[in-house]
């Protein structure tokens, strides 16, 4: 039989072949097809590595973020007209403000995001996207809520607006929005990011088990060494939160020593050390962080710690350092209204912390700007007012469930004050069997204020008890 007919199919086969494999190269964009036997493909470069990150929105190394940052820069250069390439910088520097809590990096990634609208001005769900990630860390969730929604609208099945989404209903306060928006999200996508959005959402419902399961299983699942971390931190936090210490530790440490830039694992080992007795440790894993994360929740943690020390001076220092990067951040577009009024409520103008704190309850009525208010008030001598704030951060009934030491205890000081004593005798209780160490200034006063309220008498009712 000849075998020439068969060669034009024999042909058109080979072309079909090689059509597949070449489509399979493009679409992996970093496979490179090598004879068998000579190795793997190369890793990707730093670049590579934090536009994935950028682009999925999940934590990016701090190295890999200046590469990325760079890389986009020397692009732009040549083409300023790329809108996607000002999108993925001001994205990365986004998030190294947030990595370095330097908001000055804030400004230069709203330029570039800007600059990303301006070129294309319409369509551009990246741009939009990217601001909706600076208004968070702006503590702006309602332009956050704008932006988040405006890209949703024009990519509604894209998954990465909803994480965005989440964390600006989150800090509004409305928990039915984040609950229907998280649902959404674990119908769109699987994966470490949503186990850990989810975590963060059961937290604050009070369903600690299962947040600590996801970021377990979201830790595990995670690809790069930095996201990793970055979920540990968040597992040490919880353990913290229910008192495990020395898991918490644990967690912290392991986070650090994947990732050394993981600033916020290292204060959570200070707080935790603390807690241990072991103070020339908590002191310096504190200093540290500040050294190269200075956010200003730190500075007041060390200032108590150093206060509880009886060394009034330094914690003055960590003070100023506080008053200051708020100013910074201010500067910079950012709302640092909520830690300065935790601060003055405690330790400068009391009745300037409600005038502060009432205005951040107007913009976003969270769980935790409740507690702050409500104990901003108490210790402006308005114990009746601070009340129904207390309770609407402590009650899953009206929003709360956070189970927060802090919080707990903020309110039994409160109904004390209000004489309501079997009440506060139960919720100072409570406080310290949720953490006995969650703060080395308000655990002692707790501790007195339970000692004088002492044993309920035998004939006294429910509310005594």
């Amino acid at each position: 039989m000849d075998d020439k007919p068969c060669e034009p199919r024999r042909r058109t086969r080979r072309r079909a072949l090689l059509a597949s494999v070449t489509g399979c190269a493009v679409l992996g964009g970093a496979l490179v097809l090598l004879p068998w036997g000579e190795g793997a493909p190369p890793a990707p470069t730093p670049e590579a590595r934090a536009l994935a990150a950028v682009g999925s929105g999940v934590p990016a190394a701090l190295p890999d973020l200046g590469a990325l940052a760079a890389d986009r820069e020397r692009h732009l250069r040549r083409h300023p007209g790329d809108a996607a390439a000002w999108a993925v910088l001001g994205s990365a520097r986004v998030e190294q403000g947030l990595r370095l809590a330097d908001p000055a990096y804030w400004s230069r990634a709203e330029k570039a995001l800007r600059t990303s609208l301006k070129v294309r001005p319409e369509g551009n769900a990246p741009a939009l996207r990217g601001l909706a990630a600076l208004a968070n860390a702006r503590r702006d969730h309602t332009g956050a809520r704008r932006y988040g929604e405006a890209a949703r609208k024009l990519e509604p099945t894209r998954w990465t607006t909803y994480p965005l989404l989440i964390e600006a209903s989150a800090g509004l306060g409305d928990d039915e929005e984040t609950g229907r928006l998280l649902e959404r999200l674990t119908k769109l996508r699987t994966g470490p990011a949503v186990m850990a959005r989810a975590a963060a959402v059961y937290r604050d419902r009070g369903w600690r088990e299962d947040a600590a399961a996801k970021l377990a299983d979201a830790a595990s699942a995670a690809g790069e060494p930095a996201e990793r971390a970055a979920y540990l931190e968040r597992a040490g936090q919880l353990a913290w939160e229910r008192g495990d210490r020395e898991d918490a530790l644990r967690h912290f440490r392991e986070a650090v020593r994947i990732d050394p830039d993981q600033r916020a694992a290292q204060a959570g080992q200070g707080r935790a050390l603390a807690s241990l007795g072991r103070m020339t440790e908590a002191l310096s894993a504190y200093r540290m962080a500040l050294a190269k994360q200075p956010r200003p929740e730190y500075a007041l943690e060390l200032g108590e710690l150093y206060e509880s020390l009886g060394l009034r001076q330094a914690a003055e220092v960590q003070y100023g350092v506080l008053r200051e990067r708020v100013r910074v951040a201010a500067a910079h577009g950012a709302d640092e209204s909520l830690v300065l009024g935790r601060f003055e409520a405690d330790h400068g103008d009391a009745a300037g912390a409600v005038r502060r704190l009432r205005a951040v309850w107007e913009r976003g009525p969270s769980t935790e700007v409740a507690d702050a208010l409500g104990w901003a008030l108490h210790r402006a001598g308005r114990h009746e007012e601070a009340l129904p704030f207390a309770v609407r951060a402590t009650e899953g009934t009206e929003g709360g469930g956070v189970r927060s030491a802090l919080y707990v205890f903020h309110r039994g000081v409160i109904e004390r004050s209000l004489e309501r004593y079997g009440a506060a005798r139960r919720h100072l209780r409570e406080a310290l069997q949720i953490n006995p160490w969650f703060s080395p200034l308000a655990v002692p006063r707790a501790r007195t204020a339970l000692a004088r309220l002492g044993e309920p008498p035998v004939q006294a009712g429910p509310e005594s008890s």
